[in-house]
């Protein structure tokens, strides 16, 4: 047993040693990137959630905009507009203008179109990028907390948006394969 045991020890070891000496990844061998500035970093963040929203908006059927997986949640559409709703929120607290529209929550009354959501909550993404490249660095830095709060408030939608695509047997858009180039 003790001669098993030895053996497994120095066979472990000799992979450990492989392994630290082995290039970790790709990245590993490629040139120092300069690192983000703050204002590049949310900017990067707000921009990748924010397109991944609009293109599910611009993805989801029309006639499937009502599509809720219970009565106790949003339909698809409410998810949007609430998302466009709250960016408009911190816009508009951010930036001392009034944007878009006022409520938190906007009606589907308001916004009867497939083509009214994706264009409100595409305009909410490009208005918030915006903002935060007026703000610069020492700006962002000063409201840093409600803007990484905010792209997370947009993940979270994003995540319960992947379930209404699976609920329906469909693939969301960021999740399929990329077309080889």
């Amino acid at each position: 047993m003790k001669r098993l045991l030895s053996s497994f020890l120095l066979a472990s070891l000799f992979m450990v040693v492989a392994l630290s000496a082995a290039p970790r990844n790709s990245l590993a061998q490629q040139p120092a990137r300069k690192p983000l500035s703050p204002t590049e970093a949310v900017l990067s963040q707000w921009n990748d959630i924010g397109n991944k929203l609009v293109a599910m908006a611009q993805d989801w059927p029309e006639d499937k905009y009502n599509y809720r997986p219970n009565d106790q949640v949003r339909t698809f559409a409410q998810q949007l507009l609430h998302v466009a709703g709250d960016n408009y929120s911190l816009i508009n607290r951010i930036s001392g203008k009034k944007m878009g529209n006022q409520e938190n929550d906007p009606s589907t009354e308001t916004f009867k179109s497939k083509a009214q959501v994706v264009e409100f909550l595409k305009k909410s993404v490009t208005d918030g990028a915006a903002v935060i490249q007026q703000q610069g660095d020492e700006g962002l830095v000063k409201r840093l907390a409600p803007w990484v709060g905010y792209i997370e408030h947009m993940g979270e939608h994003y995540g319960q948006l992947v379930v209404y695509y699976r609920n329906n047997g469909v693939v969301p858009p960021d999740s399929r394969p990329k077309p080889k180039s």
